[in-house]
């Protein structure tokens, strides 16, 4: 008790504090991307300057003969072009006051004042400067000089195109996933996986998975291989090549594989199905190559590849007739690699999916995957165990059970018990709690359930009333029918997008069902529709999901399990058949059977619940007033309106702790014997 309450103290004074941000890191990608900008910016710098004037042979002869050039520089090229810088008569001129500016200096030259195309011949115009400079003193002479020619577009257009191919390249790069050196486009053909060894080792072990028994212990086999492979091999076996995690998404299939990976020891290979999936022709081959080619090298290894279905889809089926499917020729890869001509041993397989009907049989075989291993929905043990884990860092009340949580999800997958803990969670933290007690625990199970509580949506006491009598409805005809579910809770608080209200049971963990069970399911569910019916004489829409199931169930009865007599023992049901291509192995007639055995079987549950309920009607009156005084109604209420349920049936909680009570009463007897244990403590046991 000490450990447990300074482990709660532990927990109050923990306070989170934020982070503070990393600064990013200077990349090559950013680099690159200044240099484009700067590139950019000169162009626009050049293209937007404003352009010399450039003036005709007379308008040049007679500015040199005012004496208005301070100097010339002549650039030979396809064409002689004479730059022209005045000296400061000619800026004074009324001609150039105002028009030219002085002497501008760019990134590649300076920029003159004119420009002036030479029409003349090297002898003429030389004789013309000369004749001018005779007639100036000193001080006004132009002086000439020659360059070789600089084409300035020439320059911008140069500067302009590689800015464009560098970020052309730099754009390949990234979209070839960033691998590092070989991270362009020509290596787009490189295995994304991500390798976990000795020196980035996965913390989660086989203590972290609580409810995974029997899978656990498939996949410790698969340790062992790689641990002990003599201890298999001796006798002349063989280690199995692969293993396939098959099961409901949510159930702890990646969290098995990220066990493996944890005790292993030898390096793990994990990535996505759709890694190998690319809009280029033969990258996903390649990959699949390059991942296997990796994975030689660091044999004993294991390689994961999670969602599976992905690449592995049946094949033949989504591509039109004679097209080459970039998906077919990647699983074609992997069917190779993974039993091919010249596999190597060393290589452990391990695939996850939740689609296992639709993988091509070729990848299902023996050889490619030795073990399908089923990761299916905890039992209520399992569920105790799930819940133990996820509530160990959470601070609790004392009337918190596992085993009462535990049998109060029936079905709840690993990520959906998970998701239940920190709703409770946090919603004690809104609530301003302390701790987290069964009542907010028994919150988020209807906040997961059922959906949001909508406090604010308004509702009319017309539409509250049907609700309550509706709800009433399914909890009357599943007090009074024998196979029905024992009621938990019902409710007409609004939830979820649409649902006005909801009833909650507690149904037996079994894997069979009889034809009654199902009738009696039927009755229960329809049990809104009629209430309405008998109470109001008219229906609404509040039975829709109720009228979907009754009518599942009723054609899974027909054309599944063979419960029909006139239809006969025979199910239509192929389990190898996708939902999309789905074709009917019956005949015109046989559709019609169909149809009127299940609206027969339909009507015959009506009518059966119609009279439960006209017989009942007292008791439907009473638990619908009082849901429109309480609107929450729990199992012991309804003892107090209309008495015990008729059918004393163990629920799974009471047998899994009757079970328990039996398994721990030999020891409480043998200590009887042994004289360790007084009458007092024996007459507690007996009570329990």
């Amino acid at each position: 008790m000490s450990e447990e309450k300074n482990n709660k103290e532990g927990n109050k004074e923990k306070k989170i504090v934020p982070k503070k941000p990393k600064r990013p890191e200077k990349s090559t990608f950013q680099t690159w991307i200044i240099i484009s900008l700067v590139t950019i910016a000169a162009f626009l710098y050049f293209a937007s300057s404003t352009p010399v004037k450039e003036i005709s042979s007379q308008r040049f002869e007679s500015i040199l003969r005012k004496g208005q050039i301070k100097n010339i520089i002549i650039y030979e090229g396809r064409t002689r072009e004479a730059h022209i810088f005045l000296n400061d008569d000619g800026l004074s001129s009324e001609e150039f006051k105002d028009k030219v500016k002085k002497e501008e200096k760019t990134l590649l030259s300076v920029r003159p004042h004119l420009k002036y195309k030479i029409v003349e011949s090297q002898e003429q115009f030389s004789k013309l400067i000369r004749e001018v400079n005779n007639s100036f003193p000193q001080e006004k002479q132009v002086e000439v000089s020659a360059q070789e020619a600089e084409d300035l577009n020439s320059y911008i257009s140069i500067i302009f195109w590689v800015g464009i191919i560098l970020l052309f390249w730099m754009w390949m790069r990234r979209m070839s996933g960033g691998m590092g050196p070989g991270g362009q486009i020509f290596n787009i053909g490189k295995s994304r996986a991500a390798l976990f060894d000795a020196q980035s080792k996965v913390k989660i072990t086989f203590e972290d998975v609580a409810g995974l028994e029997e899978a656990k212990e498939e996949v410790k086999e698969v340790v062992d291989f790689l641990k002990e492979p003599t201890k298999y091999t001796k006798l002349g076996g063989k280690i199995p090549k692969g293993a396939l995690l098959v099961g409901p998404p949510g159930t702890g299939k990646t969290l098995l594989a990220k066990a493996v990976a944890g005790e292993a020891g030898v390096p793990f290979f994990t990535l996505s199905g759709s890694d190998f999936v690319e809009m280029f022709v033969g990258v996903g081959a390649a990959r699949v190559r390059d991942l296997f080619k990796q994975a030689k090298e660091k044999a004993p290894c294991i390689i994961f590849i999670d969602e599976i279905d992905a690449v592995g889809r049946s094949r033949g089926k989504a591509g039109m007739p004679g097209s080459n499917d970039e998906r077919e020729n990647t699983l074609n890869s992997l069917l190779v690699e993974m039993d091919g001509f010249a596999t190597d041993s060393g290589i452990i397989i391990m695939g996850a999916t939740n689609r296992p009907e639709i993988l091509d049989s070729a990848l299902l075989r023996p050889g490619r995957f030795d073990r399908q291993i089923t990761v299916d929905t905890p039992d209520i043990i399992g569920r105790e165990q799930i819940f133990r884990v996820h509530l160990k860092p959470l601070t609790l009340d004392k009337d918190v059970d596992s085993k009462k949580l535990a049998a109060q999800t029936p079905g709840f997958a690993g990520a959906e018990i998970a998701n239940v803990c920190n709703e409770a969670a946090l919603i004690a933290a809104r609530n301003n709690k302390e701790s987290i007690n069964l009542k907010h625990f028994q919150d988020a199970v209807d906040r997961v359930i059922g959906g949001l509580e909508k406090k604010n949506k308004l509702i009319s006491p017309e539409e509250k009333e049907i609700v309550a009598y509706h709800e009433a409805g399914h909890a009357v005809a599943g007090w009074f029918l024998e196979h029905a579910d024992p009621l938990v809770k019902v409710s007409i608080v609004p939830r979820g997008a649409a649902a006005l209200g909801y009833a909650q049971y507690l149904p037996r963990e079994q894997f069979l069902y009889r034809t009654e069970q199902l009738m009696d399911e039927m009755c229960m569910t329809l049990g809104g529709r009629v209430a309405e019916d008998i109470i109001f004489g008219k229906i609404s829409t509040g039975a829709q999901s109720d009228l979907e199931r009754i009518t599942k169930t009723a054609y899974g009865m027909v054309t599944i399990y063979g419960m029909n007599e006139k239809v006969g023992h025979v199910s239509f049901h192929d389990s190898k058949q996708s939902d999309y291509n789905f074709t009917k192995p019956y005949s015109e007639a046989t559709a019609q059977l169909i149809d009127e055995e299940v609206k027969k079987m339909i009507s015959e549950a009506y009518q059966r619940t119609k009279d439960l309920l006209i017989e009942k009607k007292d008791a439907l009156e009473k638990i619908a007033q009082k849901l429109l005084e309480k609107e929450i109604l729990f199992q012991s209420d309804l003892e107090e309106l209309i008495g015990k349920r008729p059918f004393a049936q163990e629920t799974t909680y009471e047998a899994f702790m009757n079970k328990k009570i039996k398994q721990e009463a030999p020891a409480e007897e043998s200590k009887e014997e042994k004289g360790d244990v007084s009458k007092e403590e024996l007459a507690d046991t007996e009570k329990k």
